[in-house]
């Protein structure tokens, strides 16, 4: 064997035995941004699409509550850091919220009611989002490290924020049409 086959042969070994310590790694980085309460809450309200769309509200409000007071704080450190990671935990429930809302609209239930705080929650966080994207701006070191994933917050905002409005009148039109055959 020649000696540079014998090196890309050592060097393709040694990454091959190195992949699965890094799995580990990455696996860690994927943890899931509900608490176990929160997660029974949703696990008891699987079946009450009113109950459970309010509770993707309120963990998303909360996380946004804390992501607020967080960039406030003083005495935070590492704040481009845990600001990334706190937009990460909101966007992650919000999408499981939108998610739900595709769900329910698919077996038919009635969810305007919850679809109506769902929309008002929609303008709240777009204007938070937007009042860090502006605060982004004074300090454009630390923005760099989150501001892809604040962008992407923001554009989801805007096209799920359009997509709830129109779910309400498909809802209502639905509902309508129940009401008719029956």
């Amino acid at each position: 064997m020649k000696p540079g086959i014998r090196w890309r042969t050592a060097l393709g070994l040694v990454l091959l035995l190195a992949l699965p310590l890094c799995l580990p790694l990455r696996a860690q980085r994927r943890r899931d941004p509900l608490n176990p309460l929160e997660i029974d809450q949703l696990r008891d309200a699987m079946l009450e699409p009113d109950q459970r769309l309010k509770l993707y509200v309120q963990f998303s409000r909360d996380r946004m509550t804390k992501l607020e007071q967080m960039r406030s704080d003083p005495k935070t450190t590492d704040r481009a850091r845990q600001t990334h990671d706190m937009l990460e935990d909101f966007l992650a429930v919000y999408d499981e919220l939108n998610d739900n809302i595709d769900m329910y609209v698919g077996r038919k239930d009635d969810i305007r009611k919850p679809l109506k705080l769902v929309i008002e929650a929609d303008t709240e966080f777009q204007a938070k989002l937007r009042a860090i994207k502006n605060a982004a701006n004074a300090n454009a070191a630390e923005a760099s490290q989150y501001e892809f994933l604040l962008t992407d917050a923001l554009d989801t905002l805007d096209s799920s924020a359009e997509d709830h409005r129109k779910t309400v009148t498909e809802v209502e039109e639905y509902v309508k049409r129940k009401k008719k055959t029956k």
